[in-house]
């Protein structure tokens, strides 16, 4: 059978089988080539990301210790403000010298727990929120108006620390939501502000309970300072307590998105 454009001889029963697989007929070398599809895009992925889950079982536990170490310290601040109250209405069969000792003792021991407590979680936390930082930005790039580093050195500026950290907690916690773009009442940040509300009282609170502690002399005074001290443990546990809640709930919601991945229909980022 010859080919329509070329008129090329493919009577052979092989070329003829051949020729007549071709569209119209035609050879093997007038037949229009078979269309190539174009490559496709390689799915989109969210490369970067890191999963928090860990650090975040560290932080909430060392938070925890933070509450042991504050309930050690409202212990030794009640007792020191029953012996003074004491001392200050001249009972003297109420307390001894040993009582006194001990007293003291209970309050630098509780001091010291504290201290250690509080380093540790601080450490642990900022590498967490550095963590969930860096994921955040792998989210919704456009919604962080602060690099990663912010998230660690925000916290060592004085005086500008009682805000910045919370401002790239708040990006953070925006671009962690199903849908980043969302309008902010679809999932407000209510855990972050309460935690971040009281830990700010309580940090200021109990810079002053302590600089009246230390400046305190007599029975009266140190009985007010002791009552001071108290209220700052308690104000610090239930921070301690908010923070566990905001690590979770920041932590649950980018475990999430990171399980839906970037095609998730409800974040136009991705669409």
């Amino acid at each position: 059978m010859p080919c329509p454009e070329c008129q090329s001889n493919t009577a052979s029963a092989a070329g003829a089988t051949d020729a007549a697989t071709k569209e119209g007929g035609r050879c093997a070398a007038c037949a229009p080539a078979a269309p190539v599809s174009p490559p496709q895009p390689p799915a989109p992925t969210w490369a970067g990301l890191r999963s928090p889950i860990g650090l975040s079982r560290a932080a909430a536990a060392l938070l925890w210790t933070v509450v042991a170490a504050d309930v050690c310290a409202l212990v030794a601040s009640v007792n020191m403000w029953r012996l003074t109250r004491a001392m200050a209405e001249g009972d003297v069969t109420a307390f001894g010298e040993q009582d006194a000792a001990l007293a003291d003792g209970m309050m630098l021991g509780a001091s010291v727990f504290q201290r250690l407590a509080f380093l540790a979680t601080a450490v642990l936390f900022i590498i967490w929120f550095f963590r969930v930082r860096k994921n955040a930005g792998v989210f919704a790039p456009d919604l962080m108006t602060r690099g990663p580093g912010w998230a660690i050195g925000a916290w060592f500026i004085p005086i500008a620390n009682l805000w910045i950290p919370r401002g790239v907690a708040a990006e953070v916690w925006t671009a962690s939501r199903p849908d980043a773009y969302a309008p902010d009442r679809s999932q407000p940040r209510t855990p972050l502000n309460l935690w971040w509300t009281v830990w700010v009282v309580t940090l200021v609170f109990g810079r002053y309970a302590s600089r009246i502690y230390d400046r305190a002399e007599t029975a009266e005074e140190i009985r007010h300072a002791a009552g001071l001290a108290a209220v700052s443990c308690l104000l610090d546990i239930v921070a301690a307590v908010l923070a566990v809640l905001f690590v979770r709930r920041l932590t649950a919601m980018q475990h999430a998105k990171a399980l839906r991945g970037p095609h998730s229909a409800n974040d136009p980022a991705t669409v």
